[in-house]
């Protein structure tokens, strides 16, 4: 072992082997933990403690470390029992930022590191920082023409910045860094695992024992933060980067300027200016994202192209997606485009922007009809309700998280989607009194809705204009949409408020009840921030806390999601109350017993059709042919499948359903 100066090596003088050191040197300030004889295992891997053939430079220690064949570690402070095998280069320079939009003294602003989110020009770039989630960054990049709000969020990011150029990289307790290039300027929480790791420049990996963090084979990550208990593995690409907790970023994925958010999975794709909300999944190598802002449960099929095509002289242009958006096979879209909650986009080319504002629709070009598109509003509900309730059980169950800072509705029927039903039930009720009563005026609106109400005429078709540029958009089945929207507001109206009164200890929808709940707030405008629901009310308010200066900090702006959060359940409550009484146009003081048999009777249709369908889909896999074929016995088929009798999901909606029908009953026995 060699120094350049060994009064400057420490060590502990209690347990301290000085023998499990060997052909290493030393330079700069060094002090070294206990080292006792062991052998760490991780895996395969199983090594002794010690230094073994490294060179360290003013480094710092914890208890037990294993560090063997570590070419050059410099300014690193290590945790205990620390294992680091054959690393090339591990350093920290004193101004290292650790992914964080901050510069340090004497740094120009052009160094400063921001991510160029929903827009290519980057007109709507964010700085990173440790604590950011998804809800951050939508406010940040959502409220521009607002500079005072703009300054206080650059403000909140660079509140805890010394700017002394004194840093030096942090390697928590029981991480494992192996076979490893370059890693620079890094701070790697508890228990992370990085084998194979190509680059991993100015970045903070956020780990834990309960939720460690990996990353693999041919990584490279630079300019980033990556969340608790998310992955990087062969040969994915990050640059200029947040993700989220729970995510997984794989084969060759690349992200670039682009907030993921949690629960996520990429693979092999490109992701480029983008904001994406949790439970994101897109996995194919020909698939890419660009200067999109989608708002999570959503899933990008292979072959989509969802990107700015640069179609005009102007600055490239916008794709937003509210939950749910699932883009067919190699289907590709014209910027700007908007989408409402969990539209199913048919494989094709759309040749123009789309504003399609009908939930739960699916869209699909026609060849026949020229340049017009087809849309079937509520085609989830009438055609695939099994999706629809399997979905909340499917997200719960992928939700991996211990620690949930990012509030997430997983739930597709919340008061974001039954605004936007409300929304597109008027928009029938307009184009149905356009085409059907255009010569009476005045009472054409009331003549339309008394038809969607009660006519058969399921032939009906409308056009509107504003879904589509230059040629519009062909409405199908708009009697049965209208209908079937109807019955889905019913629906989530009476599960909100059987939940309120399990929650009170009410025995049905008193007076008693909604007395109290009359007094609760009421907000009719929703927004889906970050993956939370919170009422578009409770954000203005948030963003003049924040320009008052009474809210001064990220982590108080988190504590504000809190509480929303906390409030939601009682928000919920009172807006189902108001959606019962825009059906029917009369306070809820003024329901019938007639009126609720209506009601009854049509959440018991969804209820049921729900659990039905979800059966019938699965059954599909026993009894069709085509599906049947492949097996040469229904024992290997239940072998290789498993039997419908155990299926877990079946037997769970089956139990809620049943509850559900029983509690809807005594939910208006008043």
């Amino acid at each position: 072992n060699t120094s350049s100066d060994w009064k400057c090596v420490y060590v502990d003088k209690e347990k301290f082997n000085a023998n499990l050191i060997r052909s290493s040197s030393f330079s700069g300030f060094v002090i070294l933990g206990k080292l006792n004889e062991a052998t760490l295992r991780y895996h395969d891997l199983e090594l002794e403690t010690g230094i073994y053939r490294s060179k360290l430079k003013n480094v710092v220690t914890g208890d037990d470390n294993v560090i063997h064949n570590v070419s050059y570690l410099e300014n690193y402070r290590l945790g205990s029992r620390v294992m680091l095998f054959n690393i090339q280069e591990m350093s920290c320079t004193l101004h290292s930022k650790f992914g964080e939009g901050i510069l340090k003294e004497g740094e120009s602003e052009n160094e400063r590191v921001w991510i160029g989110i929903r827009n290519e020009n980057e007109g709507r770039q964010v700085l990173p920082f440790t604590s950011m989630i998804a809800s951050d960054a939508y406010l940040w990049s959502e409220y521009r023409s607002d500079k005072v709000l703009m300054q206080k969020f650059f403000d909140f990011t660079e509140n805890k910045n010394s700017k002394e150029q004194n840093t030096f990289g942090i390697v928590g307790n029981d991480v494992v860094i192996k076979n490893t290039t370059l890693l620079k300027d890094a701070k790697i929480g508890d228990a992370a695992y990085i084998k194979g790791a190509f680059k991993l420049k100015n970045i903070t990996v956020l780990s834990s024992e309960d939720e460690p963090s990996q990353i693999g084979e041919g990584v490279e990550m630079v300019n980033g933060i990556m969340g608790l208990g998310s992955r990087a593995f062969y040969q994915a690409v990050a640059v200029r980067f947040v993700i989220g907790q729970n995510c997984q970023l794989k084969y060759g994925a690349r992200l670039l300027n682009s907030v993921l958010g949690d629960n996520s999975t990429v693979s092999c794709c490109e992701m480029l200016n983008n904001l994406i909300y949790p439970f994101h999944e897109q996995h194919h190598n020909s698939s890419f994202l660009i200067a999109s802002f989608v708002m999570g449960q959503s899933n990008i099929a292979a072959g989509a192209t969802v990107g700015s095509n640069h179609n005009s002289r102007s600055p490239d242009g916008e794709l937003i997606a509210k939950r749910g958006f699932w883009p067919g096979l190699s289907s590709d879209f014209k910027h700007n485009s908007r989408f409402a909650s969990f539209v199913l986009a048919a494989k094709g080319s759309y040749q123009y922007e789309l504003d399609i504002s009908y939930p739960f629709s699916l869209v699909r070009p026609s060849p026949q009809s020229g340049d017009i598109i087809k849309i079937i509003p509520a085609w989830w509900f009438l055609y695939d309700m099994f999706a629809i309730a399997r979905n909340k059980y499917k997200f719960k169950k992928r939700d991996k998280r211990l620690t949930k800072i990012q509030h997430i509705e997983m739930d597709p029927l919340a008061p974001d989607t039954m605004e936007e039903i409300l929304f597109s039930l008027e928009r029938l009720i307009k184009l149905s009194a356009e085409k059907l009563f255009p010569e009476q005026v005045e009472d054409s609106y009331q003549k339309a809705k008394d038809y969607l109400h009660k006519s058969n005429d399921y032939a009906l078709n409308l056009f509107d204009s504003l879904c589509q540029k230059k040629y519009g958009a062909l409405i199908e089945k708009p009697v049965q949409a209208y209908r079937m929207y109807r019955k889905v507001v019913k629906y989530f109206a009476s599960r909100t408020l059987i939940e309120y009164c399990q929650r009170n200890n009410f025995a049905s929808l008193s007076a008693t009840a909604l007395k109290k709940i009359n007094a609760l707030p009421l907000y009719t405008t929703w927004l889906n921030v970050g993956g939370q629901i919170i009422p578009k009310q409770k954000v203005e308010s948030l963003i003049l806390k924040i320009k008052e200066g009474s809210i001064k900090t990220w982590e108080e702006v988190h504590l504000f999601y809190d509480k929303c959060f906390s409030e939601y359940e009682d928000d919920k409550t009172r807006y189902a109350i108001f959606l019962l009484e825009t059906l029917y146009s009369r306070n809820i003081e003024k329901f019938t017993k007639e009126i609720y048999d209506d009601i009854i009777s049509d959440v018991l249709i969804v209820s049921n059709e729900m659990y039905e369908s979800a059966v019938s889909s699965r059954e599909k896999d026993y009894t069709d042919y085509y599906r049947k074929m492949v097996y040469s016995s229904e024992e290997e088929m239940n072998q290789i499948i498993g039997s419908i009798t155990e299926n877990s999901f079946l037997q769970e909606l089956e139990e809620d359903t049943k509850s559900f029908n029983q509690k809807l009953m005594q939910l208006f026995s008043v």
